[in-house]
């Protein structure tokens, strides 16, 4: 099977309604996804998501595939209106983590399971806690987010040598963090 077009797509569904409901429904778990990562709250996240998705109608217009892909200059869109969320905010939230990190424990092999996972889950959190907003955000992305190093370089305006380099460090000092150097 070939992969889409999303380029070509995101330009055709400029006058296509089918073609804006392919790019919805293929992007909407991305963003919506990234965006809860984040929030961690399922209203204020689909309030968020309404506004990448009504920024994307009002400036479809002006995607141009020259300069990015359809993925990142959508992805950029929505980490700014994150932003503007939180500028809006009266205070930050606290970052919270989805499951992706945490390992599942059976509750059948050990009764205290679930125990274990949410002691893990507010290791986690701690851990992450004490990165830099730049190690949470690349962290973001490339987890919840989907995307390659080159994505995430033209997301957030810096190299993909960077990312890399932040990613790797932000993993490492993760591990020390949690003890599992």
């Amino acid at each position: 099977m070939e992969e889409k077009d999303w380029n070509i797509i995101a330009k055709e569904a400029l006058h296509d309604d089918f073609a804006f409901d392919e790019l919805y429904e293929h992007f909407f778990p991305r963003i919506y996804n990234l965006i809860y990562a984040r929030v961690k709250d399922a209203a204020t996240a689909d309030d968020i998501v309404s506004d990448v998705f009504e920024k994307l109608v009002t400036h479809l217009d002006s995607f141009d595939s020259t300069k990015a892909s359809f993925a990142t200059w959508l992805s950029r869109i929505a980490t700014r209106t994150l932003t503007d969320y939180y500028r809006w905010q009266s205070h930050r939230q606290n970052v919270e983590w989805d499951d992706v990190f945490s390992p599942k424990v059976d509750d059948k092999e050990h009764p205290d399971g679930q125990l274990l996972e949410q002691e893990g889950k507010k290791e986690l959190l701690l851990a992450l806690g004490k990165l830099s907003e730049r190690e949470q955000q690349i962290i973001e992305l490339k987890f919840w987010g989907d995307m390659n190093n080159k994505e995430i370089a033209e997301t957030i305006g810096i190299s993909s040598a960077n990312v890399g380099v932040i990613l790797f460090r932000a993993m490492g000092t993760l591990r020390q963090l949690l003890g599992r150097e």
